[in-house]
This record gives C-alpha cells, sequence and structure tokens, in this order.
C-alpha cells in the first residue's frame, strides 16, 4: 500500500474548497508586516492558497509553496500561476534548494505523525536564513482529535515538546498568536 502524502486531503478535496475560510488571514497579516518587503517566504502545506498565499503576497513578500495533494495543487496553480509550486510531502521536501526569510505552516504541523512533525520543523530550520521567522498552527496542549474532513487522527505535540525541538533545531519561540476562530499559532525565530 502506498502512503498517503497528502494526509487524506486529495480524496476530500472538493469538501476543503467548500469549508476553508478566511479565519487565520488576519494573523498571517500581522505576522507578514514585521517582514521586509521582498522577503522570500514559503508556505508549507499551502492548500490552494487561499487565503495564506494570498495574504503574503498582498503584504509584497516573495512566496514559493510546497502542496502534497495533486488536486489542491492544481488549483494553488490555476490561482497563482507565477509562485512557484511544488507538488511534495512538506516533511520530506527539499525546499527548492533555497534560504528563506520566513515560512509558514497552517493547518499542516498536526496533520503529520510526531515523527513528520519533528522531521518538518528540522526541515525548516535548515531552510531558512539566520533570523528567518517560522508560524505554524497547532494547539498549545498536547492532545489528539478525528479532523472534521478526513476522519484521521490529528495530533499536538504541545507546547513545551515543540519548544524543546525548535530548540533543538536552532530556534527560538518569539511569541504567539490566536486567531478569531480559537486556532493557536507560534511563531519562532531562527537563531
Amino acid at each position: 500500500m502506498t502512503q498517503d502524502v497528502a494526509n487524506g486531503y486529495d480524496e476530500i478535496a472538493d469538501a476543503y474548497l467548500s469549508a476553508r475560510s478566511d479565519i487565520g488571514a488576519d494573523v498571517i497579516s500581522d505576522w507578514a508586516s514585521d517582514l521586509p518587503k521582498g522577503a522570500a517566504v514559503v508556505d508549507i502545506g499551502a492548500g490552494t492558497g487561499w487565503p495564506v498565499t494570498q495574504v503574503l503576497i498582498d503584504a509584497g513578500v516573495r512566496i514559493s509553496a510546497i502542496e502534497a495533494s495533486p488536486k489542491l495543487a492544481g488549483v494553488f496553480r490555476e490561482r497563482f500561476p507565477d509562485v512557484e509550486l511544488a507538488c511534495e510531502a512538506a516533511e520530506t521536501s527539499d525546499f527548492f534548494g533555497c534560504q528563506f526569510d520566513g515560512a509558514v505552516a497552517i493547518g499542516l504541523m498536526f496533520l503529520l505523525s510526531e515523527a513528520g512533525q519533528m522531521a518538518l520543523i528540522e526541515r525548516v530550520s535548515g531552510a531558512l536564513k539566520s533570523g528567518g521567522r517560522f508560524l505554524f498552527s497547532a494547539p498549545h496542549q498536547v492532545c489528539e482529535w478525528e479532523d472534521a474532513l478526513t476522519g484521521r487522527m490529528s495530533r499536538s505535540l504541545g507546547l513545551e515538546v515543540y519548544r524543546k525541538r525548535l530548540a533543538d533545531c536552532g530556534m527560538t519561540i518569539t511569541g504567539s498568536y490566536k486567531d478569531t476562530g480559537g486556532n493557536f499559532y507560534l511563531n519562532s525565530r531562527k537563531l
């Protein structure tokens, strides 16, 4: 059996398109406001690019994107034909062989296994320039739940595990956000 690197999202792409809202767009806008114009940012688990990629483009940063679902990547390409996009699993991506000023992983981290989350944090650290920033969403408490769209298990490793893993990978937490939907975000910086 082949591993589903899209974590079930290719199968439910139409439902995802119908359910995706702009909750969190204000967090992304606030986060991006501290980046210099023209900063290079990678959107990891970009989905269709709405709203995250669009907010980042509107903020004046240069975007590259990674999305594992071929169906969602297809919609992304239609919306953003000029944005560099890799259709691959984030936790094994080489991040275009580039260094970035920032990275975002919104709605992705908790879909991955514990090993996948650990691998992704390490890969992001390797793809960030010194001083580069990484924003991702995950509940601050340790918890597991069934993903509403895919029915698959989602998990948060919790704030302390994320703090330790980020530190082990040369990053430090610089703050957090909570959006209007109650979603929690961690902001970190590569030392």
